[in-house]
């Protein structure tokens, strides 16, 4: 494109813009609202995911060997376990240390009673084991079953109806995000559609003669172009700040006044989901503005 095309594109689509101004502002207000309503819901799954991945991080996988298996036979175990590729952390408590926790959660920690009743003998002097973390916890069953097939693996202990769970929520989740935001998609090209339509019905004529003599499709399409894409970036780059200035109010007031929440819940940061919403609102918002007016000037025009 040459530059003085441009420079004619970027000040006709500022002409359009103005000259169907409360269509122009209807179009801005209803992205804006979109967005706004997709920030709040942004907000919302980005700290659900967080608790949901903090719950994930604290499940573990507890293996147990066979009675009589010596350290060095614990320690390839160990080595087989950590082959397998979802394995995130892994964790290795003796007996004696399994023993002491037991000590400090049943009896807190009162040794001198413990002593009394089962002498200096440890009940738990074979169960010995390791403690896994998983990277995906949806892939629980078929890592336990790999453990399980180690030889020297006598048992292990997993969580499997918290999994399954987890995955359900993360799968909701997952089609409720998807869902919104088509239909935001769809509700925002229909509007900015209309708009653009309204602009090409009011230079019809105008259109006409530059078609008669010798307009190229791109010239007489360009100016659409841009002014969808002004509208869409105008109405991505507002509810961006507003959901932003709301949710740093609302977490701080939250942790503030209510303790039982700063100790309960761990909100995402006020910057991290600025940055995630611009990204995504930048790329919604101009993407259905320069798609609304593609449509309309495809529909329209019949360039």
């Amino acid at each position: 494109m040459k530059i003085s095309t441009f420079g004619y594109s970027i000040k006709q689509g500022l002409k359009n813009i103005r000259r169907n101004l409360l269509f122009s502002l209807a179009s801005v207000g209803t992205i804006v609202a979109c967005l706004f309503l997709f920030g709040i819901f942004y907000t919302i799954v980005l700290n659900m995911e967080k608790e949901i991945e903090s719950i994930e991080n604290s499940l573990t996988i507890s293996v147990f060997f066979d009675e009589g298996t010596s350290e060095n036979q614990i320690k390839n175990i160990g080595n087989e376990i950590k082959k397998i590729s979802n394995v995130d952390q892994m964790y290795y408590i003796s007996s004696d240390k399994a023993w002491d926790t037991y000590i400090n959660d049943v009896y807190n920690g009162d040794k001198d009673y413990v002593n009394s009743v089962f002498g200096d003998d440890n009940p738990l002097a074979d169960s010995s084991s390791y403690e896994l973390t998983l990277k995906d916890i949806g892939l629980q069953k078929n890592t336990v079953d790999q453990i399980t097939a180690i030889s020297g693996v006598r048992q292990v202990n997993s969580s499997d109806g918290t999994a399954k769970s987890l995955n359900s929520i993360k799968g909701l989740v997952g089609y409720a995000s998807f869902g919104v935001i088509i239909i935001l998609l769809l509700v925002s090209l229909f509007l900015i559609s209309n708009t653009i339509t309204i602009g090409i019905s009011v230079r019809k004529e105008e259109i006409a003669i530059m078609k008669l003599i010798g307009a190229k499709d791109f010239f007489v399409r360009a100016p659409f172009l841009v002014e969808g894409v002004i509208i869409g970036l105008v109405g991505s780059l507002i509810p961006v700040g507003i959901v932003c200035i709301i949710y740093n109010s609302l977490t701080q007031y939250l942790t503030e006044h209510f303790t039982i929440v700063q100790n309960m819940v761990d909100f995402v940061s006020v910057g991290q989901v600025c940055k995630g919403m611009l990204s995504i609102s930048l790329l919604i918002g101009v993407g259905v503005g320069f798609l609304g007016s593609l449509f309309a000037t495809h529909k329209h025009l019949r360039v």
